[in-house]
This record gives C-alpha cells, sequence and structure tokens, in this order.
C-alpha cells in the first residue's frame, strides 16, 4: 500500500466517529520528523474542518525540569524514559478522552531553553481530533504502558537513520549547541534511546515511510 500525505489526512479524519473525540499519537526516534508530520496534519485538518476541529498536544511538555533532572542525577540523559513523567501524561490523554472540561490547557516544550512550560496549550470542548507525538508512546513499561490504550492509533515516523541523524545534529545547532556537543548529544544520549524507541516500531498502527517524511514540509520548488 502506498502512503501518501492525502491518505494520512483522511485516515487521521476518520478516527473521529460519531462525533467523538479521537487521540492520534505518532512515535518515533528523535530527529525522526514527528513534529513536523503533526504539525502538517494538523494545519490540512484545519483548513477544511476549522482550527478548533484539531489540536496537537505534544508529549514533549512532560519533560521533567532540569532542576528535578539535577536532584535525580539525570541531567547527562535527558531525554530517556525515566527523565518524563509518563504518568502526568496519561492523565492529560484520560482527561482529553473523557471530553467533559470547555477547556484543558496543556503544557508544551521550549526548546530555546530546553524546559517544559505549563499551560501553553490550550485544547477547547469544540476539538474533536487530538494529534500527539512523543518518542515513548509505544514503550510498554516505566509507566508509559498507560498511554498506549489512551490512543487510538499511533503512527510510527519510519525515517531512515542518516537523515535522521542529519536532521538531529541540525536542530541541537539551531538551538545552541555547536558541532562538537550537537554530534555528540545526537550520537551518544539520543542514539541511546533511539534504540530503545526502535524496539517499539512493531507495535504501531501504521509506519509512515521515510520518502514521505522528507517531503513534508519541504518548500515547494520554483516555477
Amino acid at each position: 500500500m502506498t502512503v501518501t500525505f492525502e491518505g494520512l489526512v483522511d485516515r487521521a479524519r476518520a478516527l473521529v466517529r460519531d462525533g467523538r473525540r479521537a487521540i492520534l499519537g505518532i512515535a518515533g526516534a528523535p530527529g525522526a520528523g514527528k513534529t513536523t508530520l503533526a504539525e502538517e496534519l494538523v494545519a490540512a485538518l484545519a483548513k477544511t474542518a476549522g482550527p478548533e476541529w484539531v489540536a496537537h498536544v505534544p508529549m514533549d511538555g512532560f519533560h521533567l525540569a532540569d532542576v528535578e533532572l539535577e536532584r535525580l542525577g539525570n541531567r547527562d540523559r535527558k531525554g530517556a524514559p525515566d527523565t518524563f513523567d509518563p504518568l502526568g501524561y496519561a492523565a492529560l490523554l484520560r482527561r482529553l478522552r473523557e471530553d467533559t472540561d470547555e477547556m484543558i490547557y496543556a503544557p508544551g516544550f521550549e526548546r530555546v531553553i530546553e524546559q517544559p512550560v505549563a499551560g501553553t496549550i490550550g485544547v477547547s470542548r469544540a476539538t474533536r481530533l487530538i494529534v500527539s507525538e512523543g518518542n515513548y508512546l509505544l514503550v510498554g513499561t516505566g509507566g508509559w504502558e498507560q498511554v498506549r490504550p489512551l490512543l487510538d492509533e499511533v503512527w510510527y515516523a519510519d525515517l531512515d537513520q542518516q537523515s535522521r541523524l542529519d536532521r538531529l545534529i541540525d536542530r541541537h545547532r539551531r538551538f545552541g549547541k555547536n558541532e562538537h556537543d550537537a554530534a555528540r548529544w545526537a550520537t551518544g544520549t539520543d542514539e541511546r534511546n533511539a534504540t530503545v524507541i526502535a524496539a517499539t516500531r512493531d507495535r504501531a498502527d501504521l509506519l509512515v515511510p521515510a520518502a514521505l517524511i522528507r517531503g513534508i514540509g519541504t518548500p515547494p520548488p520554483p516555477p
């Protein structure tokens, strides 16, 4: 089956049945294009269904703050599964699924300061589809096992290794790391986390192929 972006938009839209709120998860290793895919899906759906119909609620808002990582002695492992609050994330997903509150505020993550920021994402009662992307949506231990049952589907961003590393190093550089530190973090801490995430690939409902991911967010060629 050929996976197209238009097909993904249709599949995401179809998750909302009988008007009930649905949650789509997008998993994948660091640098795999999860955020770009989520943002493009949300933008496409908002054009046809309206901006309040769909919302992007990333998992990254549940990073533990650096002050807590320092206390735990985990600062050099930031981004590993146990440096997040999976139970807090599951609690938010559960509240979103209950669909009883007029407004729900979710935390975001500010990459410039690399810290979670409370209350930055508002989800109104009108929202029918939540797109939530993150590394560990398919992990089955450490509290993450509570996440998967709360998601209607989980797609896996299956970007090839070299493209993913190139993107990841570039992202680290754009947000303040020098060339050496960017490469060291991408091939060290991030790569260890990527191995954990890759082991969950077969649990996904859909694999989004590398060719499609590489084309998402790319400006069209000049006429």
